[in-house]
């Protein structure tokens, strides 16, 4: 007996930043039983991200598109009128929100559709919104109340986070983002005593990514091991992230890095995949930002590479340990502790006559807990407990 097809409308305000591909990861990967429907405002990168089924505000009408951006600007948060027409209109059996501050935006529209709702929570939405809003902690608090809704996040350090901001621990879900396994070629890196070691730094310019402990760490192993840095990542458009570039600029002035670092900038995936594999280790150090902005989760970048089998030196933050099991499939500090990941990195230079079988026992994990095609079946499975509860 086949599985009856369920119509599912996601809701991402814009699809889809460079920052997302883990979003696109996890609908493309649902089953065929699953007919994804994508409601958002404008639309940006398709020649990556297309997927079928995508209702856009700004193309659908232009003059909409410009008076919910006035009105966002000027602070409106709740309600998204595109929604409400795009559900009367293709009436989905569940609807799912991508970000908690997104969830309550439309959370009263889809109480009133009468259809379960899945609310993932990220990273910043669970941490920094509400310490530097304390706004979102009482919308989050209203949004909570509605039972029909099952919240979904990456692991058990951001569950503990969701259930601290009043989420009722029974309606807390840890759900794998996935990477597309199949899709990474498994190329276990190996590096020879006596030739430089080749770094990959890659992220956004936040300071919860940590990078100025990364590259102060370099600096010293620089001393001990020529080492080539790859940065892939450059700032947004904040003052934060602008100030943080500052002093990742300065950290690499001040320690004489500069002949031996290449800063790429932002790069498309294909790019972020050459250097991937031209490079011996990914080093990822997250920390909790002084505004409290953290990763949530972990980065999905940790998840891909550990994949590709290449070395991790990262940091005990959030749920980054639940992937990079210390010791075993890669090596961790301590926030902000360049002692500690100086000590990761000769660890790691110390394995490496053994690390095809750390690299292998990396895959291995990605394969069983974060593989895309199976959490996309687990994702699924959850949508039809919630629709069946709810008949």
């Amino acid at each position: 007996m086949t599985d009856k097809l369920l119509k599912v409308l996601h809701y991402s305000p814009v699809w889809l930043p460079l920052t997302e591909t883990w979003l696109y990861s996890q609908v493309r990967h649902l089953p065929a039983t699953i007919e994804n429907h994508v409601v958002c405002r404008s639309v940006k990168n398709l020649h990556q991200f297309e997927v079928p089924n995508i209702h856009c505000l700004k193309r659908e009408s232009p003059a909409g598109y410009l008076l919910h951006r006035a009105l966002f600007l000027a602070g409106f948060r709740e309600g998204f009128g595109f929604f409400d027409k795009v559900a009367a209109r293709i009436w989905p059996d569940l609807v799912h929100s991508h970000f908690g501050n997104n969830g309550w935006t439309v959370h009263k529209a889809v109480r009133r559709l009468g259809v379960p709702h899945v609310v993932t929570f990220y990273g910043q939405d669970v941490s920094r919104m509400p310490a530097v809003h304390p706004i979102w902690r009482d919308r989050y608090r209203e949004m909570f109340a509605d039972e029909g809704t099952l919240y979904l996040c990456e692991g058990d350090a951001m569950a503990k986070a969701l259930a601290g901001l009043g989420c009722p621990a029974e309606r807390i879900r840890v759900q794998h983002l996935g990477v597309p396994v199949e899709t990474i070629r498994y190329q276990p890196r190996a590096w020879s005593p006596g030739t430089p070691l080749k770094v990959l730094i890659a992220a956004s310019f936040h300071e919860r990514k940590g990078i100025p402990y990364a590259l102060e760490a370099l600096a010293r192993l620089n001393r001990e091991v020529p080492v080539e840095i790859t940065v892939i990542g450059d700032a947004g458009a904040s003052e934060e992230s602008r100030e943080e570039k500052r002093k990742i600029l300065d950290v690499i002035e001040r320690t004489n890095l500069g002949p031996a670092t290449r800063m790429l900038g932002f790069q498309p995936h294909e790019v972020f995949w050459r250097e991937a594999y031209a490079n011996h280790v990914f080093l990822s150090p997250s920390i909790t930002g002084h505004d409290g902005d953290t990763e949530g989760g972990a980065p999905v970048a940790i998840i891909e590479l550990a994949a590709s089998g290449m070395p991790i030196v990262s940091s005990r933050h959030c749920d980054i340990p639940e992937i990079v099991l210390d010791g075993r499939t890669g090596w961790l500090a301590g926030e902000r502790d360049v002692d500690g990941l100086l000590d990761c990195l000769r660890l790691c230079l110390a394995a490496a006559p053994g690390w095809d079988g750390i690299l292998a026992a990396g895959r291995r994990r990605i394969e069983t807990e974060y593989d895309a095609a199976i959490q996309g079946r687990r994702l699924a499975e959850i949508y039809r407990q919630l629709v069946g509860a709810g008949h």
